[in-house]
């Protein structure tokens, strides 16, 4: 576990012992500390703050950053021996007392283990005794194979409210249309100062949905990513949100067997029309494993559909009318399909992307075949070029010689770590975050390792147990990373050179320490305030909740905004292999709603932050 921010509270346990760091059962004036069992009918084990002395400064590591430990109950301080026995204490603070400063640093090979250091002569906590209940905690010389100087931080239970919700009224009008109103609701209690950020759930279309009156559909269980990076691809009886009329706002969109691509679009209110229209009619070629994606390729502000087939890329462009020409597509690229002679590409194995990683507004495609990364660049026609007779980079591949990069375990993304206007390769392997960056002829330097977290040694066990997204947290501010981890939200801050800052657990939420899994819970980050800076959106048991980015890179304590789209009976019983849940602008206002296909349909939920919240 990454060291986490001041904004958490902590308790510390010793590792050889599994007792919690605190005073004694009767303190003294003396303020020693010891470790002991806190049982439950007891008092509550003490909680701790991390509080660095000063921001780190460049080529500072996370071991040179001093910190001081403070109760988050009385403001004592940890505070070196003053007794002859060696015995810590906690103490009134002093500004700028170097004894009441101490490093924090990572156990080599044991992820969330760490020593705590005097910031004074390099002792480091440990234990008098054997520890037995009530053993005192000391300073001692290091020891690295001493596991009593081992020590691991766990974050209280967060601390959750509820957004009141306010619930949608049918009218009933004289020419026979029905509209919906806004009513207050009379269940729920939030708190006092709490606001209404989105309406319930309502259902506005009786199609798309998993039950059989609503078009039985069911994915075929293609392997996609869901991380919002450029090049998002969708399988047969996918349902996703995409603009096809270039109205500002999101459309629905599936693909249907036997039919193809088909459309209801967005009415602009936050309903869609009844009808359902082709899109793109399904081809004599067309292949259960094709992938699509509807994405502008060429910057005109109409989309595309984009097809990696098994003769390779397809693509069917937009006329005026608004109809995809030619029906099956034309082979652009014979390149990144699944048939043997477009090179084999496995969606399970091979991740694709469609980003422009120039800066000229094309979109070009990239893919990590076995041997390596492969790039076709789109010229100023639209017309890709053929990939190169060796891979544009040795790394990040499938086969061992490329990394052993896998699927399911290692995601990789593209994107600017210096803000140069040029995408980079950003990887997530067995040891931490692994950077290609691409210099201006368009070449990818080998990879260097960055940073020592995000990774599978550090308890990141796969893709899609702990999402990780690449995004910036602050408005002016270099791509950070942001990921669900095994304790709660990390992220890393970018340097715009290519490197990160330690990452660091912002937010004690959104976890599998706080019950988040894969299998029941998506977790997204999305901007839902309309501020330019991305909030934590977690589809939990109860409904949807929400981590507001205060503008700073910092997260408040999660906000129950939906009683909906939860996995809870009482909030739908919404299953992840089942019921597909977005967040998108349907109503082109320029803030994102919440959009769910459930059973009997799709279902709605509009975002009202700005119409009734002030910040």
């Amino acid at each position: 576990m990454p060291v986490p921010t001041q904004e958490l509270k902590l308790e510390i346990v010793n590792a050889a012992t599994g007792k919690t760091f605190g005073a004694k059962a009767a303190p003294g004036a003396d303020g020693a500390l010891v470790v002991r069992d806190f049982p439950d009918d007891g008092p509550s084990p003490k909680q701790w703050q991390l509080t660095p002395v000063q921001a780190a400064q460049g080529g500072q590591t996370q071991d040179d950053q001093a910190y001081v430990i403070r109760n988050t109950v009385s403001g004592k301080v940890l505070d070196t021996p003053a007794a002859a026995d060696g015995g810590v204490r906690q103490w009134d603070a002093t500004a700028g007392k170097k004894d009441q400063q101490w490093h924090i640093i990572p156990v080599d090979g044991e992820a969330g283990l760490y020593f705590i250091e005097a910031a004074t002569d390099g002792a480091v906590l440990d234990l008098a005794g054997p520890g037995e209940d009530g053993t005192l905690v000391v300073l001692r010389e290091h020891d690295d194979n001493a596991e009593s100087q081992r020590w691991r931080f766990v974050p209280a239970e967060p601390e959750r409210i509820s957004d009141p919700v306010l619930p949608w009224a049918p009218l009933d009008h004289w020419n026979g249309r029905r509209s919906w109103r806004l009513v207050r609701p009379t269940a729920l209690r939030p708190a006092p100062d709490a606001t209404p950020s989105f309406s319930d759930m309502l259902l506005v279309l009786d199609r798309f949905g998993s039950d059989q009156d609503a078009g039985g559909w069911k994915s075929d269980g293609v392997f996609r990513s869901c991380s919002g990076q450029p090049g998002w691809w969708a399988g047969l009886g996918d349902r996703f949100l995409a603009d096809t009329t270039e109205a500002g706002r999101k459309d629905i969109v599936g693909l249907k067997p036997a039919k193809g691509a088909v459309t209801s679009s967005s009415s602009g209110d936050g309903t869609f029309d009844d009808d359902e229209r082709v899109l793109h009619p399904h081809a004599p070629s067309s292949s259960p494993t094709d992938l699509w994606t509807l994405v502008d390729l060429t910057g005109g502000g109409k989309p595309d559909v984009v097809v990696l087939a098994a003769d390779g890329v397809r693509v069917s462009t937009q006329d005026e009318d608004g109809t995809f020409t030619p029906a099956g597509g034309e082979q652009v690229l014979e390149a990144f399909g699944h048939g043997r002679q477009a090179g084999g590409w496995l969606a399970d194995q091979h991740p694709r992307f469609l980003a422009d990683t120039t800066g000229d507004g094309r979109l070009d495609i990239v893919g990590c075949h076995d041997d390596g990364v492969w790039v076709s660049l789109q010229d100023e026609e639209g017309t890709f070029a053929p990939i190169a007779d060796e891979p544009a980079l040795r790394a990040f591949g499938h086969d061992e010689k490329a990394g052993g990069w896998l699927a399911d375990q290692h995601p990789r993304f593209l994107a600017d770590t210096t803000g140069d206007g040029r995408l980079d390769i950003v990887g997530c392997h067995d040891d931490g975050v692994w950077v290609s960056l691409q210099d201006e002829a368009g070449t990818f330097a080998d990879p260097l390792y960055v940073l020592d977290d995000f990774g599978v040694d550090q308890g990141w066990s796969s893709a899609e147990d702990h999402p990780r997204f690449l995004v910036r947290t602050t408005s002016d501010g270099a791509v950070d990373i942001v990921g669900f981890g095994p304790q709660g939200v990390v992220v890393a801050r970018g340097r715009s050179d290519g490197t990160f800052e330690p990452s660091k657990l912002v937010l004690n939420d959104f976890g599998h320490a706080q019950g988040w899994t894969s299998k029941k819970h998506l977790r997204l980050c999305a901007d839902i305030t309309g501020d330019g800076t991305p909030d934590i959106v977690g589809f939990g048991d109860e409904g949807v909740w929400v981590s507001h980015n205060r503008g700073d890179g910092q997260f408040e304590q999660a906000q129950l905004v939906c009683r909906g789209f939860g996995y809870n009976e009482d909030a739908g019983g919404w299953r992840v292999d089942r019921h597909p849940r977005f967040l998108a602008d349907i109503t082109g206002d320029g803030r994102v709603d919440i959009v769910g296909f459930g059973g009997p349909g799709v279902y709605v939920a509009r975002n009202l932050f700005r119409r009734f919240r002030t910040r």
